[in-house]
């Protein structure tokens, strides 16, 4: 069925159709829009039963069915009003019958650039709540106070803001601050939602900074609430506290790699700084170990992606000592660690080197030494090696495949600094 067919049905028994959500926003904003959404009105449930047998309903509260549209399964919703009667998102009387006109539909939504609709087959703009505006002027801005109802919707407009590098508006950072109370009893799983498609944005810091502008991120993110005013040596970081140091690491490996759970790892690597003692700061001796005490109390409350809780406790543990090994035993151990660990070597060297911002030669050629140190196995182990020698005797050959191509490397940069001084 086109979406012209659907459009027709629906008119038929006398409702309207819509496109709405997402893909309007992004049409305004200039950006190549994704799955289309459509939201209808002025049709009761039955009629919409009768023209559209095949389509299968996934609502609970309201009816929402999936229509294959355009060879592709859609969201088709009906247009409802919302009553807050409880607390959080599941707080909510739903009305949705065709008396529900689509402005106020529109009027329930969050912020005014996701409160837009396009009106089928006419293409006509419906901007009740002045979304359009706001998009030309980059802001998220409320549509009314019915924001607060939803505390994640906060949240969302954090997100939003770090994806699309849009500002919040005051009022709409006023409402955010409001939602503080109801945000600390939600479901831990829909801000776990919100944080991993906040690491998916461009500069994940945003969605962070505007919580804590809010005065949200102490219920959100307490580990990370944590760090602020955590001082540091500033002859190393320069860039401020423990907070300022790890939103700059979390967006340099942002620009670094599509990889959330890199992302995710250069967020956490510093959280043991936020439980040094006061006495003992600008220096947090110790600080991997706490860390990973830190994150495994996040992950009892919160119940983190399993490889998120592996790749951080490896990250933590390493991200101190990475930079610094200088006895080739050790260099080729974390080597063949970081290799069995959730994390790729060039996720790992990602975050050490956002974090330090450089690697040491072995980082920064890790893959190619891997790769070497590949090519020695067990087989050809001598025959009179057994048992757990054999594993010895592997890790010697591996070590010396590391020290031969260290041998090569400073050779190699000798010659070429010979050559530099003979041409000069």
């Amino acid at each position: 069925m086109t979406e012209n067919e659907f459009v027709r049905k629906v008119r038929d028994r006398g409702g309207r159709a819509f496109l709405v959500g997402g893909w309007v926003r992004d049409q305004f904003r200039g950006e190549a829009p994704h799955d289309k959404d459509y939201m209808i009105s002025g049709m009761a449930e039955s009629d919409f039963a009768a023209q559209f047998p095949e389509a299968r309903k996934v609502g609970r509260s309201f009816p929402v069915y999936l229509v294959y549209i355009d060879g592709k399964e859609r969201e088709v919703a009906f247009a409802r009003r919302e009553y807050k009667a409880g607390s959080g998102y599941r707080g909510f009387v739903v009305e949705s019958d065709p008396s529900v006109t689509v402005e106020e539909d529109l009027f329930r939504r969050d912020t005014t650039m996701n409160s837009l609709a396009i009106e089928l087959p006419f293409g006509r703009c419906l901007d009740y709540y002045g979304g359009r505006k706001d998009i030309r002027a980059r802001r998220i801005r409320a549509v009314s106070a019915h924001f607060c109802e939803d505390p994640v919707r906060a949240l969302r407009a954090a997100r939003q803001a770090a994806a699309f590098q849009f500002s919040i508006t005051e009022e709409t950072i006023a409402f955010m601050r409001s939602c503080r109370d109801e945000l600390a009893q939600e479901p831990q799983e829909r801000l776990l939602g919100e944080l991993k498609r906040a690491l998916q944005t461009e500069k994940p810091s945003v969605f962070f900074e505007m919580l804590r502008r809010a005065d949200l991120l102490s219920v959100t993110f307490p580990e990370i609430a944590a760090l602020i005013g955590r001082t540091q040596p500033a002859a190393f970081h320069p860039e401020g506290d423990a907070y300022c140091h790890t939103m700059m690491v979390v967006d340099q490996v942002a620009k670094d790699t599509p990889s959330v759970l890199a992302r995710f790892c250069g967020l956490v690597h510093d959280l043991g700084k936020g439980t040094t003692p006061r006495d003992m700061e600008p220096h947090h001796y110790g600080h991997e170990q706490r860390g990973v005490d830190v994150l495994q109390k996040w992950n009892r409350r919160m119940t983190l992606p399993r490889n998120w809780m592996q790749g951080g406790v490896f990250l933590i543990r390493q991200h101190m000592r990475a930079p610094r090994l200088t006895k080739a035993g050790k260099i080729v151990r974390l080597l063949l660690d970081a290799e069995r660990s959730v994390l790729s070597l060039s996720e790992f060297c990602a975050v050490i080197r956002a974090d330090h911002h450089s690697l040491p030669i072995y980082l920064e050629r890790a893959e190619e030494i891997v790769e070497r140190m590949h090519t020695v196995n067990g087989r050809d182990c001598p025959r009179e090696i057994r048992g757990h020698e054999v594993g010895k005797w592997l890790l010697d050959r591996q070590i010396c495949v590391y020290r031969d191509f260290l041998a090569r490397e400073v050779s190699g940069r000798n010659i070429d600094k010979s050559s530099e001084s003979s041409y000069n």
